[in-house]
């Protein structure tokens, strides 16, 4: 299936987001299949939280250079800052830090995981997100969009995000907005928002927003959980305090899942983006969107099938 046909087929029963499994109650299970989320309390450790503040430190202060780690940092603040965690607003591939991939391999994450993906589990896209306050000259606020349109690999039932508070998140400091049910969607145009000289490379957005779907507003603590459908609408507001808002996350996929060819399709254009950006990173000639995902994406439970 291309971009512009995605559905999802129901497996027989009720439920066709959530694998038959032990650990989710009958209840959550059909919160999930409704929403498209699922939001478990108090599940990762303060201890391990702490353990990946301080190795996203380490990064900042170049201590450690994991390789393919991609740095995103507000250049107007290096002057005045410097190499510090003020500046860097998100370490994203970090599946070659071994320290930060410990989130990836967390029993308790992956238990969850389990339950949407099944037991071959690959981690596809990591990220530690570090919403700095805003300023006039850059906004970190994230226009609501769909992680679908990101990924070149379905079908989209059999990937899940986990995403890990490593402080308290609320509408003050940007935390999460989902709009529940809209999982069910298809996958919809996405580009860069119209804000003028506030745009973030690759924060897309959906390019129409239905204003008439309800939002919600994910209130976390620090070791909170939420695991979400890559076809749920979601963003993150502005972080208006003087504090950095942490979080921790990895896209989770089935290794069954399969490549697709996004040519002629709504994913095209973020294709190009991203092999441009990557030919200027490593001084390449050429790369394939599959290549750049497979360098990416690393196992951490069961077999390495088809990603």
């Amino acid at each position: 299936p291309t971009s512009a046909q995605v559905s999802v087929v129901p497996h027989s029963g009720r439920f066709c987001y959530t694998l038959d499994n032990d650990l989710l109650t009958t209840e959550q299970r059909q919160f999930y299949e409704d929403n498209g989320y699922l939001l478990i309390r108090n599940l990762v450790s303060d201890e391990d939280i702490e353990r990946f503040r301080k190795e996203f430190t380490r990064i900042c202060k170049r201590e450690v250079k994991p390789p393919g780690v991609m740095i995103m940092k507000d250049e107007s603040l290096r002057s005045q800052f410097g190499q510090s965690e003020k500046v860097v607003n998100k370490v994203q591939d970090f599946q070659e830090d071994e320290e930060l991939f410990r989130y990836c391999t967390l029993p308790e994450v992956l238990k969850y995981v389990e339950c949407f993906t099944g037991p071959n589990i690959m981690a596809m896209h990591t990220m530690l997100i570090n919403k700095l306050p805003d300023s006039d000259k850059q906004t970190f606020l994230h226009p609501m969009h769909q992680d679908l349109h990101y990924f070149p690999f379905r079908p989209a039932a059999r990937i899940v995000c986990a995403w890990t508070a490593m402080e308290r998140a609320h509408q003050d400091n940007g935390c999460l907005v989902v709009q529940p049910g809209t999982h069910k969607t298809a996958l919809k145009p996405h580009g860069y928002p119209q804000w003028e000289g506030k745009t973030n490379k690759l924060f897309h957005g959906l390019l129409e927003e239905d204003e008439k779907i309800p939002k919600v507003h994910l209130v976390m603590e620090k070791g909170d959980t939420v695991f979400f459908h890559p076809l749920l609408i979601h963003g993150s507001g502005i972080n208006r305090t003087s504090g950095f808002r942490k979080s921790i996350s990895c896209h989770f996929a089935s290794s069954e899942c399969h490549y697709i060819d996004v040519k002629n399709t709504t994913q095209e254009h973020l294709e190009k983006e991203l092999q441009e950006m990557v030919c200027k990173k490593y001084s390449a000639t050429s790369v394939e969107l599959k290549d750049i995902w497979n360098f990416r994406a690393r196992l951490v439970q069961g077999e390495r099938i088809n990603l």
